[in-house]
């Protein structure tokens, strides 16, 4: 661990470093954003960037995805100083072994360590990018079905060098190009990613010359501690106690009939404060492709306690001083042993541990937690791909044309757009025209959907309706849908959010329910009609304030027929609130 050798940096100071590293890893994040090739990158930002230090430490993430750097990063890092203890400047590394320490195989990672004249190694760096295709058997980046990692079919890089003295090792990128559906594409966000961990690096050289490593490394010591000191506050703020939660995802090929059931302990210290998160209680790993990485594991709990804390703890290798996450080998949800496939470790299961955990919370004590954000994945954030008949030419991308799932809060409702707990709302969903323009692609409709939200005293997040399919030519839609059947729970009274639903339109306008861990071929004039999940309520429904009722009846997210079966609010027929009525209604349902 870096240790302090100067005097205590001043508040003021600290504040400073801290905002010239986060700058850093902004500047790597805009530099993916802007050079990315793929959609997904560039249109939805499913990509991120964060600092490590020498001793493998997460320090700076600025706007990254949360299951992508919370945990992960510091297992990359430390599996280049074991693969490849020689190594220099002007290397790189590319990384998406979810057995040593990367989230997923579509998480394509370069991993950059930084190095001065005196050949001292001081910082790693990490630029993660979700690819549009990582080579697996079918088109599609999430294998739901993948039995092993064998089935599952992508290229495993655990931490293999990609690049030399700042050049391409070209054997490498061959191997990318023969195997990837999309060649182009993949090199181009390749040069994006390899950009932004070259940019960080110029920058972190620059910095470490300006203001010297070792007063960089005394920051790292004293902004770690700070953090903790930030981490102690926070829980000391929650009332000691224990729970548990289970939180149930949907049966899929290889799980067991009734679902994959995912079981979280989650204790509170208060008096020495510390959080501990138990998932070693859960069934082992599965034939099929969601099993949980490592790293989305110890990741996802971690979500899920911050979701439930001060939002204003720095979110760093010193607050993680303070939990416990307990994991055990072998599990669904635990360390996963090669070959099980974890194509889909970053969002199905993932969100049910998040989920578990921030309930558990919420349920511990009012006034912290959440509900259940939505489950994701289904075919509105799908895989799309067939070939252009326009241009002959192949196309696969992920898009992200709807996904909601927000959960009530204890002071707020629901982030509507939130996507997915994993990523908290930092994935952009994507616009009509710009996918329409990239795909031969058509998007018939897109809306929210009226009484599905979580109610509660703070309501979830509304379902969304989009109903798509291809322009012309054939088109394949990749998924794999939680939900349907085990909704966004709500928690302290609050009620459960809308449901998935998966079906496609025909020809003649007739619905077929399609299975929801599948790959469908549309042919043209199909449709997709996708439903994603609401998110869950938090507290009882008829404690929800008469005005915001009110707005929601005006806003139209509710009808008035909820608004007096569910939050007892009486609509005249002026479309006015009744407030005697309402009076009388809630005092019935009180008593």
């Amino acid at each position: 661990m870096d240790k302090p050798t100067k005097a205590p940096i001043d508040g003021v100071r600290l504040a400073v470093f801290n905002n010239r590293f986060e700058g850093i890893a902004r500047k790597m994040a805009n530099t993916l954003l802007r050079t990315g090739r793929s959609g997904v990158l560039n249109i939805a930002r499913d990509f991120s960037c964060c600092i490590v230090t020498r001793d493998d430490q997460l320090l700076a993430t600025a706007e990254s995805l949360p299951i992508h750097v919370l945990s992960g990063p510091d297992l990359m890092a430390k599996s280049m100083k074991e693969f490849h203890p020689g190594f220099q400047r002007g290397d790189a590394f590319l990384h998406n072994s979810p057995y040593h320490g990367c989230s997923h195989p579509a998480d394509h990672t370069i991993v950059l360590p930084v190095i001065d004249d005196a050949g001292v190694h001081h910082f790693t760096l990490i630029a993660k990018a979700h690819q549009a295709d990582c080579g697996n058997s079918q088109p599609t980046t999430y294998m739901g079905s993948a039995r092993d990692v064998y089935e599952e079919g992508a290229l495993i890089f655990p931490c293999v060098k990609v690049q030399e003295n700042h050049a391409n090792i070209e054997d490498i990128v061959r191997m990318c190009r023969m195997r990837i559906r999309v060649p182009e594409q993949w090199w181009g966000d390749y040069l994006a990613m390899i950009g932004a961990a070259r940019i960080g690096e110029r920058e972190l050289l620059a910095l470490g010359e300006e203001v010297g490593w070792e007063s960089l490394h005394d920051f790292t010591a004293q902004w770690f501690d700070y953090s903790e000191s930030r981490m102690v506050n926070a829980i000391r703020k929650i009332p000691s106690g224990a729970g548990s939660w289970t939180s149930t995802h949907d049966p899929v090929p290889g799980a067991p009939a009734d679902g994959i059931p995912i079981h979280v302990a989650v204790t509170v210290d208060n008096e020495n404060a510390r959080i501990a998160v138990d998932l070693t209680d859960n069934i082992d790993a599965l034939p099929c492709g969601l099993n949980l990485s490592e790293a989305c594991a110890r990741t996802s709990a971690m979500v899920g306690v911050f979701n439930a804390i001060d939002s204003t703890v720095p979110k760093n290798a010193g607050a993680f001083r303070r939990l416990d996450i307990h994991l055990r080998e072998g599990a669904v949800c635990g360390i996963p042993r090669h070959p099980t496939s974890c194509s889909v470790a970053t969002t199905n299961l993932a969100d049910r541990v998040a989920n578990a955990v921030q309930a558990t919370m919420a349920e511990l004590h009012d006034g912290i937690g959440l509900a259940e954000c939505g489950p994701i994945l289904p075919a509105s954030v799908g895989v799309v791909s067939g070939i252009d008949p326009a241009s002959g030419e192949r196309y696969v991308n992920q898009i992200f044309l709807a996904m909601t799932g927000g959960a009530g809060s204890p002071n707020a409702d629901a982030w509507v757009t939130l996507g997915h707990v994993g990523n908290s709302g930092l994935c952009y969903q994507d616009s009509v025209e710009l996918d329409e323009l990239r795909h031969p692609l058509f998007v018939e409709e897109r809306r929210f959907l009226a009484d599905t939200e979580g109610a509660g005293r703070h309501k979830g997040a509304p379902s969304m309706r989009v109903e798509f399919g291809p322009a012309r030519g054939e088109m394949q839609v990749a998924f794999v849908s939680d939900g349907t059947i085990n909704a966004a729970k709500g928690v302290r009274g609050g009620s459960t959010g809308g449901a998935a639903r998966q079906a496609v339109k025909r020809g003649d306008g007739a619905l077929q329910e399609i299975d929801l861990c599948t790959v469908v071929t549309l042919r043209e004039g199909e449709r997709i009609v996708s439903h994603c999940c609401g998110g869950g309520g938090y507290g009882e429904p008829s404690e929800r304030a008469v005005a915001a009722v009110a707005a929601d009846l005006a806003e139209r997210w509710v009808t008035a027929a909820r608004a007096r079966e569910v939050y007892r609010v009486v609509v005249g027929a002026d479309g006015a609130v009744d407030v005697a009525a309402t009076d009388a209604l809630r005092a019935t349902a009180g008593a």
